[in-house]
Order: structure tokens, then sequence, then C-alpha cells
């Protein structure tokens, strides 16, 4: 089979691959950043999960003991006491009874008695141990820890998304307009940011209250600063390029140059940008429940166990402590690791090599 020549009598050249095509193959021979990928991958299918109830949904059962022990733990022979002698432990617990004339609520309670057989009632045995432990309610430490997964990314990734579009919309404006609207916008910005980052985040989530939605919009909001910074040098250095003064040429609008000509051709430097913030941001959402600030009471998330924490390690259960460690630890690495993967797989002069 002959070989299709071009006109100069030489064999035609390979197609030209996008920044994203050469992008991906060097992610893929990062041995580090490909394995991160995927454990990054997984949580968010357990965040999915979480999100549309298949995963972490019983985790508010309260199916064993007061923190019961985890059962790969196996209890002192101290802790343990035989059955005659636990037997005779229960008899001689002091049992204190109030006559009817003493209890205020005797007569509520002999006509509720009454109706006890018109109540289905099904009685829930509970374990003494549980594969991770259980809490002070007797919840699934592992159920618990699943749930909170699912609740801590999703703040983080929707915080990270609303965060990135309020930095593009005002660092593109910043950039591309320049003069008295890059002044105002910069004297906005360093305003802003003269404030600490933890000031800022508690006074809003103090007046806001609690709430995932509103942990998402105070996050949003007090996170957009360093997306402004790098979208506006952007602007600022790829608006005088020859394919913008092109689409000036043919008549474009500034909307359409600074959205559609522009913004595509850093949108690595977004990807890379939204990971670090989502980073950030599930551990802003972890101090902020962890001082009380975060999500509701009838939610769990990572900030929430860690609340629970240090009345639990007091007295010496440490097991829920690990698994939100263990869990927040692996998913913050992996995505570290990643996006030093993908700064160093999606840099053109670094592809173009």
């Amino acid at each position: 089979m002959t070989t299709l020549q071009n006109a100069a009598g030489h064999p035609p050249a390979m197609p030209s691959r996008s920044l994203w095509a050469l992008g991906w193959q060097r992610l893929k021979r990062n041995k580090v950043g490909f394995i991160s990928l995927w454990i990054v991958l997984a949580y968010l299918l357990v965040a999915i999960g979480g999100w549309c109830n298949l995963i972490g949904s019983s985790w508010t059962d309260e199916v064993g003991v007061p923190y019961a022990p985890p059962s790969w733990i196996k209890p002192s022979a101290d802790d343990v006491l035989p059955p005659e002698r636990a037997a005779a432990k229960a008899a001689a617990a002091p049992i204190v009874a109030m006559s009817p004339a003493e209890d205020p609520i005797s007569e509520e309670l002999a006509a509720a008695q009454k109706h006890v057989g018109d109540y289905a009632g099904k009685a829930q045995t509970r374990r003494d141990t549980l594969p991770f432990g259980g809490d002070l309610q007797g919840r699934d430490v592992i159920q618990k820890t699943l749930k909170g997964t699912s609740t801590s990314i999703f703040v983080g990734v929707f915080g990270a998304v609303c965060s990135l579009m309020i930095g593009c919309a005002l660092g593109a404006a910043s950039g591309y307009f320049g003069g008295k609207t890059d002044d105002f916008l910069n004297w906005f910005y360093s305003v802003f940011t003269s404030v600490p980052d933890m000031l800022l985040l508690l006074s809003f989530a103090a007046v806001s209250g609690r709430g995932i939605g509103t942990i998402i919009s105070v996050m949003a909001l007090t996170s957009w600063t360093g997306t402004y910074r790098l979208v506006r040098a952007e602007y600022l250095k790829l608006k005088g390029r020859e394919y913008v003064q092109a689409a000036n040429a043919i008549g474009a609008g500034d909307m359409r140059k600074m959205f559609i000509h522009i913004l595509p051709n850093i949108s690595h430097l977004l990807l890379v940008q939204f990971s670090l913030l989502t980073v950030a941001l599930i551990k802003y959402e972890a101090i902020l429940s962890f001082l009380g600030f975060g999500v509701d009471v009838r939610q769990v998330s990572w900030g929430s166990m860690l609340e629970e924490a240090p009345t639990e390690l007091i007295q010496g259960y440490w097991w829920q402590m690990l698994a939100v460690t263990v869990a927040m630890s692996v998913l913050v690495t992996a995505f570290s690791l990643l996006v030093d993967a993908l700064r160093d797989a999606l840099d053109p002069r670094a592809v173009a090599k």
C-alpha cells in the first residue's frame, strides 16, 4: 500500500492535537497524578450517591448502643464481666421509684398506659459493636462519614463554581475594559482583601445563619479574589492578541470577545483554580462547622463530626475522629497532587516540548 504524499513529495503531517489532548497524555504518564485522579473520581461518585440518597441515607438510624466500639477491637479482660457477676451487679443496682402521689405526671401516664396496645411498636435491638464504632446516639460512624463526605464535597464543588463565576466576571471586566472600570474594581479588590479571610467567613456566617445554601453563598462571596487576580492578568495580556483584533474587525461585540474568544484560552488555568478552590472550601467548611457556623443540626458533614470529637476524645472514644480525619486527609492529599499534575500537564510551554 503506497503512502499518500503531498504536492512537495513528502508524507502528510500528523494532525495537530489540541492542548487538552496533549495534556491528557501527559497526565496519564504521571503515575501519581493519574492515581490521584481516580481517587478524586471515587470520592465524587460517593458524593453523587449521597446526593441521591443511595449512600449514607441511614446515617440517622440508631443501630448500636451509645459509643459502640469498632468490631475489630477486642475488649480488655477488665471490661468484660462474667455473666454471673453482671447479673449480680444489675440486681444490686438501687431502684428509685416514686409513689403515684409523688409523681407529677402519674395521671397522664395512667391514661396513656390504657392505649399502649393501640400503637404498633417494634423494638429495635441495638448492637454492642459496629464495623467502625458508633457515636453518642449509636449511629454508625461509617454511614455518617459517607454522608458527611457527600455534604462536604457538595459544599466545596458548588462553592468553588460560584466563586469562579464571580471572579471570572469581575476579572474579565477589569482586564478587558481597563480605565475607570479597572481602577474601581482594583480598589474594591484591595479593600476586600484587607480584611482577613477567616474574619470575613465568620462574619457572613454569623449574619446569614446555618445551612448548606448559606455556606455555599458565604464561601463564594469571600473566596473570589484569587480568581479575579488571575483572570484580570490574563485578559490584560490576551486582549491585544491577533485573534481578538480579528474578531473586532468582523464586528464582534465586547461580550463575545470576552467570553467566546478570550475565555476558552484560559480555561486550563481556571480548571487548576477550580481544583485549588475546592480543596480550600472543603477545609473552610470543616472549620465553620467545627466552630458552630456550618451545616444545620439535621445534616452531617466532616466539620460537624469534628465538632463532636473533643467531647468524645476526653472520654476515650476516638473512632469517629479517626474516620473523618482519614477521609479528609486522603481527599485533600489526592486533590493537591492532582492539582500539581494538572498544572504540569496543561502548561502550554510544557506541552509543546
